[in-house]
């Protein structure tokens, strides 16, 4: 069955913490000397070599899987990080596939993420993907946990302004770096948190909320809610950013878009929804002619 084998499958890669380019293949059932249980061979693929069988004990019911110790996969893999109460893009709560990224508004793999396969996971998929953000700024990054409240200030009256806010403050991560930077040393993290500031209640203005609730939100700084996404991310074994869970399924870092739809077309199966067609990545741009030099007149 796709949906019992993703759950086996999610459930490895997470154990073992296996990169996005590896596969997981997942054995039929076989007679196990344990009462209730049959046995079932995992083998995983990575960069063209092919691991020794890995043996586990599968429950008769389907709902426990066990290697010595039992891991409890009657739970739904895409339950493992919730979605209750982020601002969403995609298609509703109830599309079958969830993404949830945990996301730093100063790091720059996560800019490059954010423009390049969000817009094409939407394209691709539709109302058939959910996605949310939570919140991981990095210790390295000054001003990161500065923009994590204020972009969660305006989403509090304006779901809408959230996501316009994040994606301004991820286009322009790199100016307002180098801006703070060439002011004042002492000052730079003071600059960069009021040019956030300024774009918050820039876009504020512009969805038309109350703007006095949203100043008195960006002045209190309360980082209550940051620190338990950041709790919650790391219970999860995220360490840097940027990550995504697919249906519970993590993938680390700025990874190839082909990798994210095959995780996302993974996901579709399981919950047997037919994904689209294969992605075929686009064909290199054709070189330039070389350059014909004139002959000279006789």
């Amino acid at each position: 069955m796709p949906e019992q084998a993703r759950r086996v499958e999610v459930l490895v890669r997470q154990k073992a913490n296996l990169p996005p380019g590896s596969t997981v293949n997942i054995g039929p059932r076989t007679h196990s000397d344990m009462a209730g249980y049959d046995s079932v061979a995992v083998t995983i693929v990575n960069e063209g070599q092919i691991s020794h069988p890995i043996y586990f004990l599968l429950s008769a019911d389907g709902k426990t899987l066990a290697q010595f110790t039992k891991y409890d996969i009657a739970a739904d893999p895409r339950t493992l990080v919730s979605a209750d109460g982020r601002p969403s893009r995609g298609g509703p709560a109830t599309a079958p596939v969830l993404i949830v990224g945990f996301d730093d508004l100063e790091c720059p793999y996560c800019a490059r993420l954010h423009a390049s396969i969000f817009p094409a996971i939407i394209d691709r998929y539709g109302d058939k993907v959910h996605i949310v953000y939570k919140d991981f700024p990095l210790d390295q990054h000054p001003w990161a946990m500065h923009a994590a409240v204020d972009v969660n200030c305006l989403a509090a009256q304006s779901p809408a302004g959230y996501w316009n806010l994040v994606d301004g403050i991820h286009a322009q991560a790199s100016d307002i770096t180098a801006a703070a930077q060439a002011g004042d040393k002492d000052k730079a993290v003071d600059i960069a948190n009021a040019q956030v500031d300024r774009l918050t209640l820039e876009q504020g203005k512009l969805q038309q909320v109350d703007l006095s609730k949203l100043n008195v939100c960006l002045q209190q700084q309360d980082t209550k809610a940051i620190d338990a996404s950041v709790k919650l991310a790391t219970s999860l074994g995220v360490d840097s950013t940027p990550a995504l869970f697919i249906n519970g399924a993590k993938i680390d870092g700025a990874v190839p878009i082909e990798f994210i739809f095959d995780a996302i077309d993974e996901a579709l199966r399981a919950e047997n929804v037919t994904p689209p067609p294969p992605y075929v990545a686009p064909a290199p741009p054709a070189p330039a002619p070389p350059a014909v030099t004139p002959k000279p007149g006789k």
